[in-house]
């Protein structure tokens, strides 16, 4: 997102936060359990809240988000790693967590379709995936707003796409959406969702497993963000 980003993304975000996103952060977070991916966890606002879970990894591909995440990582009520990677390229194994968080980060992925594919690769058959996510609006006059809106938006902000349909791209990789809660009149979502059966959605299966065939990419250097210090926190870079 660049470094002026990454050195004023929590003041720009106070004002959400006292609105509302905080208690929102609070209740889903509560629902994270187990072994925990976040993807796009920018300066670690999540961390806090991750009061029910057993390990969390969380990732960025911006080093000057990562930075700004490590005393957040290191006070969060459970040991969190944090790694400097991409969500279109995860490097886990598949079938590793329990639950799968993202908050406001599909609309800066630049390949979230590809994206979607690495978390069904990495969440357990189990596991939940849970965003809070804003999407273009149904309101026609709305909606046409934040087409028009996208192309400066983006430039400024980071590479962010207001008008991205995110709950559609999760029902079109094979996920089965268990709750969605709207907020601001449909402007953000607060989705649940999981894997259907393969006997539940076939179709689904089949075509989210052809979408998903691109290969990922090797990594190409493992380093420590703090140097030589003695740190909880390891990052893995991946190769642009």
């Amino acid at each position: 997102m660049g470094r002026w980003c990454a050195a004023f993304y929590d003041r720009m975000m106070a004002p959400l936060e006292r609105g509302g996103l905080r208690a929102i952060r609070q209740q889903q977070l509560r629902q994270a359990r187990g072994t925990v991916l976040e993807i796009g966890a920018g300066t670690g606002a999540n961390f806090p809240y991750y009061t029910e879970a057993a390990h969390g990894s969380a990732l960025d591909p911006d080093p000057g988000m990562v930075a700004r995440s490590f005393p957040r990582a290191t006070q969060a009520p459970v040991p969190i790693t944090v790694l400097l990677a991409r969500a279109e390229a995860l490097p886990f194994p598949a079938h590793t967590f329990d639950t799968v968080v993202g908050t406001l980060v599909f609309c800066t992925i630049p390949a979230p379709r590809q994206a979607l594919c690495e978390l069904r690769r990495v969440r357990k058959p189990s596991g939940t995936v849970l965003l809070f996510e804003h999407v273009r609006m149904h309101h026609p006059l709305a909606g046409r707003l934040q087409d028009w809106l996208t192309p400066v938006w983006k430039r400024l902000a980071g590479g962010c796409h207001v008008n991205r349909d995110t709950l559609a791209l999760l029902t079109q990789a094979g996920f089965d959406v268990t709750r969605i809660e709207p907020h601001d009149q449909g402007l953000f979502l607060v989705i649940a969702a999981q894997i259907p059966a393969a006997s539940i959605a076939p179709r689904l299966a089949y075509a989210s497993r052809h979408a998903c065939a691109a290969r990922k990419p090797a990594p190409v250097a493992i380093r420590d963000m703090e140097g030589s210090r003695p740190s909880p926190v390891s990052t893995l870079l991946y190769g642009s």
